[in-house]
């Protein structure tokens, strides 16, 4: 089934677009309008305005819609609408992919709609590579500060890396270039894809890996800071830990075939400078993130059945997780996850992910970004380092 509604895919009928810039949304109303103006200022300057500015939306009731609608995207032609399909990102992004594919897109362009540091210029950074043919994928590659984006730098940066042995620090970024080739990949999946979480905030990972796995052509854009409406990851996880981590999981039984002959680990290429940043302090409660991991481990039940014992006294004791312990964790909720094929499994790993994140932030405190990066890159080594015990779990 279409996620793009009937009558906006007759109105696109015979048109022709060498890029799309895809902003899902859902109440962005404060931000959508910047974004969507830097985006076709970037189309205008870096691709002769040949684009159009997509905006799939998922029910907004603030005003998104209309903020979109009167933003001055110049001469550059814009697209709102509320998509079908699932409540979730990746419904909106498939909606995208939809109509690339009825327009003939050579890429597309994805823009989180929060973002309050994108420049004209990340057009060009997330596009150019695959328009000149280098790449059929382009991941961010950003600066963020050391307590952002901490599913992505305690699981899927890590696991990601030592699987498939490329290295991209940011897959679940948000803001990324696809080719024509992948994502017409994409819309070859089953439509079970889009009933799971890949429809919601699993999407990043899924296209991320589908795209290593099935391309091979990955690169990266240095885009400078991230700067959007980021969490204490504490106190806002909300569903997104389920739907991404369980994606990931199901991923790796998807590829196994792939990961467990890859023996090596690279860099994916990145495309551009880094540009010098300044970023905006994040504060988190770690006596709160401690306590939510001791409590969560202490009332947990599910875990007990697969985790060794000593790991859950560990966390139920100090509420938190050092680095070797944090991997077993990983590698055997994976396995549950595997054998179990249950959310509840997921959940279960919360307070553990807590006792991690809080086990980072003690030993981080005193270090800048920059320091702490080199924690996460020695973190990306650890868990190749043992992945021959997640082969001998696996098997």
């Amino acid at each position: 089934m279409s996620a793009v509604p009937e009558q906006v895919m007759k109105d696109l009928e015979g048109k022709k677009f060498k890029i799309v810039i895809g902003i899902p949304s859902y109440n962005n109303a404060d931000t959508i309008g910047y974004v969507a103006e830097v985006a076709a200022k970037g189309v205008d300057e870096y691709f002769d305005g040949a684009g159009i500015v997509v905006n799939s939306d998922g029910g907004s009731k603030d005003g998104t819609k209309e903020s979109f609608m009167t933003a001055d995207t110049r001469s550059i032609e814009k697209l709102s609408f509320e998509y079908i399909g699932v409540p979730g990102k990746g419904s909106a992004m498939k909606s995208i992919f939809e109509i690339a594919d009825v327009v003939d897109a050579q890429v597309i362009v994805f823009l989180d709609s929060d973002l309050r540091s994108v420049k004209p210029w990340w057009v060009e950074r997330l596009a150019k590579p695959i328009v000149d043919g280098d790449v059929d994928y382009v991941a961010p590659y950003y600066i963020r500060h050391k307590y952002d984006a901490t599913i992505t730098n305690h699981i899927c940066y890590p696991l990601t890396s030592s699987l498939y042995g490329l290295k991209i620090r940011q897959p679940i970024g948000g803001d990324f270039g696809v080719g024509r080739k992948v994502y017409k990949i994409y819309l070859e999946k089953p439509e079970e894809i889009w009933k799971s979480n890949v429809a919601k905030f699993g999407i990043d990972i899924w296209m991320t890996t589908t795209a290593v796995n099935e391309s091979g052509r990955v690169g990266q854009a240095a885009l400078g800071a991230k700067v959007h409406d980021v969490k204490d990851p504490g106190k806002h996880l909300g569903p997104m830990f389920l739907q991404v981590v369980s994606t990931l999981f199901n991923l790796m039984e998807e590829y196994e075939k792939v990961w467990m002959k890859v023996d090596s680990m690279e860099t994916a290429p990145i495309y551009g400078e880094m540009p010098k940043v300044e970023l905006e302090e994040i504060k988190v409660d770690l006596e709160n993130l401690k306590n939510k991991a001791s409590k969560g481990a202490y009332d947990g039940r599910i875990e007990t059945e697969f985790l060794s014992s000593s790991i859950v006294e560990y966390v139920i004791k100090n509420g938190e997780l050092d680095m070797e312990r944090w991997i077993e964790t990983v590698f055997s909720f994976a396995l549950a996850y595997k054998k179990a094929k249950s959310d509840s499994i997921v959940e279960a790993m919360i307070p553990y992910y807590f006792a991690r994140i809080a086990n980072f932030v003690e030993n981080t405190k005193k270090l800048s970004t920059e320091e702490a990066e080199k924690v996460v890159e020695e973190q990306v080594q650890a868990f190749f380092d043992s992945k021959n015990l997640l082969i001998k779990m696996w098997g």
